[in-house]
């Protein structure tokens, strides 16, 4: 009887090694004659398979697309909203308007360029837009349409339509075009002011006129100005490749939301060095309400000229102050001039916003409303002043 036990042991054990062996190395000989059980990918807790019922599962391209990052998610959204925009121009022979069109648009002219009607072949400019309303409404840059007598949009579809142009604000290279199509995709808008230095956003547009292409980088900086690309700057900077052509495309968060409009890059080739830069949304979204509303940008203006108040004029003419705007200039008969502001002078405060460098004046003064009252704090030797004046609308700008 003992034998027999032993035996019964010993058999057992080998039996159990080697289904445990067949499990792990050939799990699939034990499901021979089972209908074999595919597994179900259960998402967010719910109990159920994502796009599907209670206990379904997923097949291998939903199992695949689960497992991406989300960037394919957030251009899959923001991509059909992007459109190519194609602006031509009249040639002016000789002009140097006509260069400066071919190099800023990156133009092409030539057997692909259209004739005008004296026969000579038109300019084209190439660049790109982002469509914000079902109405539509389409975002781009005022340097990509600058001086088109037709402008034609491309959208990912294969749909294209002639665009009128609404309105253009030359100072922070915003212009707003519409189409006449039905059922347009709409980019959602984001909050470029929550932007961090590192997020992950992505480029959209038509560099080259290669077609489409997304490009994928972080922020690099916020708030960048004194760059002498626009009047009015507040750049978002970020390293995703912006290539010509790619000029009034989307830059956009992880989820695909609008955070910015690419306008320009620094580069001595012309390609991508990794330093782009795109204007907020804020600003896109505050100058295209204007431009729709009155079909300009209302700015107010004092006419002054400044400098930056440097160490040297603080020690050699004893200002009591550090920060503040130098006053080099005063325009005759401007708001500034009639309300007694005089060279010399160094203004501190625009109303309540206090102003330590000439872009932050700048900006102090626009965003206060043309034909409206307000207080100019300054530093005339070592005695304060506040001044009441008028501001007056901007002129526009000379092209």
């Amino acid at each position: 009887m003992r034998r027999l036990w032993l035996i019964f042991a010993q058999v057992t054990t080998v039996a159990l090694a080697i289904v445990f062996v067949v499990s792990t190395l050939k799990p699939a000989w034990l499901q021979k004659g089972q209908g074999a059980i595919a597994p179900t990918i259960v998402l967010g807790g719910s109990g159920a398979a994502s796009g599907g019922p209670a206990g379904a599962a997923l097949s291998p391209a939903e199992a695949s697309s689960s497992s991406r990052s989300g960037y394919s998610q957030a251009a899959k959204r923001a991509a059909p909203t992007v459109v190519s925009i194609v602006a031509s121009k009249a040639p002016a022979r000789g002009s140097e308007m006509d260069e400066r069109w071919h190099r800023f648009h990156f133009g092409q002219r030539g057997p692909g360029g259209r004739k005008d009607p004296s026969g000579e072949r038109a300019q084209t400019g190439l660049g790109s837009g982002v469509i914000v309303s079902a109405q539509g409404y389409l975002l781009t840059n005022s340097h990509v349409v600058e001086g088109a007598s037709d402008i034609e949009v491309l959208l990912t579809d294969g749909r294209q339509a002639k665009a009128t142009l609404v309105g253009t604000d030359p100072e922070t290279d915003i212009a707003v075009l519409k189409i006449e199509l039905e059922h347009l995709p709409v980019i959602q808008f984001g909050h470029a002011e929550t932007l961090q230095v590192g997020d992950v956003v992505l480029a959209i547009g038509n560099p080259f006129n290669v077609g489409q292409t997304v490009t994928s980088g972080i922020v690099s900086a916020l708030g960048r100005d004194q760059l002498g690309i626009n009047t009015f700057e507040n750049f978002i900077q970020t390293d995703a490749a912006i290539n010509p052509g790619n000029s009034g495309g989307a830059l956009v968060d992880v989820d695909g939301n609008l955070v910015g409009i690419n306008t320009a890059i620094y580069s001595r080739s012309g390609g991508s060095l990794g330093i782009g830069f795109a204007i907020p949304i804020s600003t896109a979204a505050q100058v295209m309400e204007s431009l729709m509303r009155e079909g300009q940008v209302a700015r107010g203006w004092i006419g002054v000229q400044t400098r930056e108040l440097t160490p040297e004029f603080i020690e050699a003419f004893k200002v009591p102050v550090k920060e503040g705007v130098l006053i080099s200039g005063v325009l005759a008969n401007a708001p500034a001039a009639k309300a007694g502001v005089k060279p010399g002078d160094v203004i501190t405060q625009i109303g309540n916003t206090a102003v330590h460098t000439p872009a932050q004046l700048l900006l102090a003064v626009s965003a206060v409303p043309p034909k409206t009252a307000t207080t100019v704090t300054l530093l005339r030797g070592e005695k304060e002043l506040a001044i009441e004046l008028t501001v007056a609308q901007r002129p526009k700008p000379k092209q």
